[in-house]
């Protein structure tokens, strides 16, 4: 009793100084967590009573950590002793495509691939339904079909309003704060909701006491927990809460362009000889009037017959060489009450004559002190960054906005682009090294980059090379896949004959010639109205829903107005929707281009056939199959209806994937023989967790692939041969 006396006023003392430190972190703020979304601000202050209770679960769940240790052991050993393999290691190509693998692999430039070939396995792998790649590597990552994940696209609508919205993850803002003067001080923190539904293969194998290191997975923000590390991918935002906002900084009098697609032009105003002054921009202020975004004041100083410049933001002085990446600088921002937050970027001098250009890539999120959570657990990015140094944390990490508006030329994209790579590389070559038993998963995003913005220089007569040296950069995707080659030939250098390696692609690639405005077409055809035949307006804005029966959003799927459903819905549930449907099925399936008598349209697939799972509901309509060389026009892709159903793709993006499942499929390559002649994108999670020895779950869509080396098939299930 007197133990237990001593030790009830020991905790009152600890609680009591926790207390303290917890007042003096509320009043005094040094580095405030911040949150950056859309329409969410950035900054917030944890209320004191929710600062205690984390602090009291987290002095229980010490108390508790050696029991959870214990148990994790007993499941580790227990799994162990069933896996048929201690490692398995997934490197994953976005975009590599199987009929460019198979071209380079037959002219012996990609030897590294036909060795695994022939002394593994190579298959061309099935998609999803539509072949983008959040729906694909979410599938990959749990197994499910899209109606059981909840991923149908990059973006979502939202019925209520008929406006687009981030498909993977949400940002709810906190609706209780206190003014002083000026400020807004939030009582409570914003939420993350993690969109996407099921339960990824790797969170399974942790729960079985199976660790995994899983990088750059796209559709992984925010970070789930479970027993392993993770560095979130695809939709993590930057500093300002977009998915990448470049800035583009000119001595010009005149901008010459008033508007960036996925970026901004400053202007950098002289000062004196040789000296110019601008401003960063960061996230809007939500704690202060008027929301304005933060800047952060900075002098560029240009020699330009040396060809640098020094830029110096508050004491620190870069030196940035003409047209050479700065490396990821460090910049502050700062909200008031000591609020900061920080982030990197990167500046790349364009011009030095006759104006001065200066490019700033969108401002990222310091993985060295994260303004919100980008890993699994919270330390690891920090972990990676004092290990190698700063490196990039957006989901879209290589800047194609920048490329597709001729801000940056390809060289400097191409810089841009594997110096990425590189960061990469060195975190996925020592995670590897780290693990010894159980996952190592990393996804490359160079592939699908450098593909959709030099494909037209594969293709003979591409309108986006009019008037460009089309043979310049016709080697830029041979050397990619000859790059992809020589990377994996370092992967298998580092394998042993007890590890199973899988190399795959979420989908393949083909040239994106020319757009189509479904739209313009349900427009033309009677099926959507505009007022007052005003086409100005974009998501839809200018669409009178009283007399609008179908509509298209996003990349690859089209809706019906459904009555109850949307918000202004006139098409009645059930017959008149089934019949609205077949008919529109019916006359766009096999739609021709006029211009060239090309079927432009494979096929539109009704999502009822090809989805099952609990979010069905929230599926498009329909599924919208394009030829090769068709997409949805960009004027589509951001909700605008012109009168133009066909146009020339003159974007330097000019390869693509969101067509016709059936014509882009991924690629698999093992160490293993698979048996399979039709393998899936889902069906990696059911096969890892079978090669731990844990039976996958019911939900799971995905079968078990079938290697002989690994498994016998009998009534008791899958054994390790003997």
């Amino acid at each position: 009793m007197v133990l237990i006396k001593k030790f009830k006023g020991k905790l009152s003392k600890y609680l009591l100084l926790i207390f303290s430190i917890i007042i003096f972190i509320v009043i005094i703020p040094d580095d405030a967590y911040a949150y950056i979304g859309p329409g969410a601000g950035f900054a917030f202050l944890s209320s004191l009573i929710a600062l205690l209770i984390s602090f009291i679960l987290a002095f229980f769940s010490f108390l508790t950590l050696p029991i959870r240790i214990l148990i994790r052991i007993f499941k580790r050993k227990k799994y162990k002793k069933k896996s048929l393999i201690p490692r398995v290691v997934i490197v994953g190509y976005d975009g590599l495509d199987p009929d460019l693998c198979e071209k380079y692999m037959s002219q012996g430039k990609m030897p590294n691939f036909s060795k695994l070939k022939e002394e593994g396995c190579y298959k061309k792998l099935g998609t999803t339904y539509p072949s983008l790649s959040p729906v694909a590597w979410s599938s990959f990552a749990t197994g499910v079909n899209p109606a059981r994940h909840r991923i149908y696209d990059f973006l979502t609508r939202n019925p209520k309003t008929y406006l687009p919205e981030l498909s993977s993850s949400q940002v709810h803002p906190t609706s209780k704060s206190i003014k002083i003067g000026k400020y807004h001080l939030p009582l409570g923190k914003p939420t993350i909701s993690f969109l996407r539904k099921s339960k990824s293969f790797w969170k399974i194998l942790g729960e079985n006491g199976i660790f995994s290191h899983i990088l750059r997975v796209p559709i992984t923000f925010p970070p789930e927990k479970f027993y392993g590390s993770l560095l979130s991918a695809m939709c993590t935002p930057d500093l300002r809460g977009t998915q990448g906002t470049f800035s583009f900084y000119s001595t010009e009098s005149k901008k010459s362009r008033d508007h960036y697609t996925g970026g901004q032009q400053l202007t950098l105003q002289r000062t004196s000889q040789n000296v110019y002054h601008g401003e960063l921009l960061g996230p809007d202020n939500s704690i202060k009037e008027p929301h304005n975004p933060i800047t952060l004041p900075f002098t560029l100083t240009v020699s330009p017959d040396s060809k640098k410049a020094i830029i110096k933001i508050k004491k620190d002085r870069y030196t940035l060489k003409f047209r050479t990446f700065s490396p990821w600088i460090k910049v502050q921002f700062k909200a008031g009450l000591g609020i900061k937050i920080n982030g990197i970027c990167q500046f790349y001098l364009s011009s030095l004559d006759p104006e001065i250009g200066l490019y700033v890539s969108p401002i990222n999120i310091d993985p060295e002190k994260p303004a919100l959570p980008i890993s699994h657990p919270y330390y690891y990015s920090v972990y990676l960054a004092k290990l190698f140094g700063s490196y990039g944390t957006l989901g879209l990490l290589e800047d194609t906005w920048s490329l597709n508006e001729n801000v940056l030329d390809e060289d400097s994209f191409l810089q841009q682009a594997y110096r990425f790579q590189e960061e990469r590389e060195k975190q996925f070559f020592h995670s590897l090294k780290k693990t010894k038993h159980g996952v190592c998963a990393c996804v490359f995003d160079i592939t699908d980059r450098i593909q959709h913005m030099f494909f037209r220089y594969i293709v003979k007569g591409h309108p986006a090379n009019i008037n460009k040296d089309e043979k310049k950069y016709a080697h830029v995707i041979e050397d990619l896949y000859k790059y992809a080659d020589t990377m994996l030939g370092s992967v298998l250098k580092e394998l042993d004959h007890k590890t199973l390696l899988f190399v795959m692609s979420d989908h393949g690639f083909k040239p994106f010639i020319r757009g189509i405005n479904l739209n313009s077409w349900l427009y033309k055809n009677g099926y959507l109205a505009i007022k007052n035949d005003d086409f100005s307006g974009e998501y839809l804005q200018n669409v009178d829903w009283s007399r609008t029966k179908a509509y298209a959003l996003g990349l690859a799927g089209m809706y019906l107005n459904i009555e109850g459903r949307e918000k202004n819905g006139i098409v009645k549930p059930g017959t008149e929707e089934k019949q609205l449907k077949e008919e529109l099925i019916n006359k766009l399936s096999g739609l021709k281009d006029p211009d060239n008598g090309i079927t432009a349209i494979n096929k539109i697939y009704d999502s009822s056939n090809i989805y099952n799972g609990p979010y069905q509901d929230e599926a498009p309509d329909m599924i919208v199959g394009y030829n090769t060389g068709y997409r949805t026009s960009w004027d589509a892709a951001i909700g605008k209806t012109n009168e133009m159903v066909f146009e020339d793709n003159t974007k330097n993006w000019s390869g693509d994937h969101g067509v016709d499942p059936e014509i882009v499929r991924g690629i698999l390559l093992s160490n293993y023989g698979i048996k399979n002649s039709d393998p899936n994108i889902i069906d990696f999670a059911p096969t890892i967790l079978s090669l731990f020895g844990i039976t996958p779950p019911s939900f799971i869509d995905g079968k078990i692939l079938s290697i002989p080396k690994l498994f016998n098939k009998n009534n008791d299930g899958f054994k390790k041969q003997k």
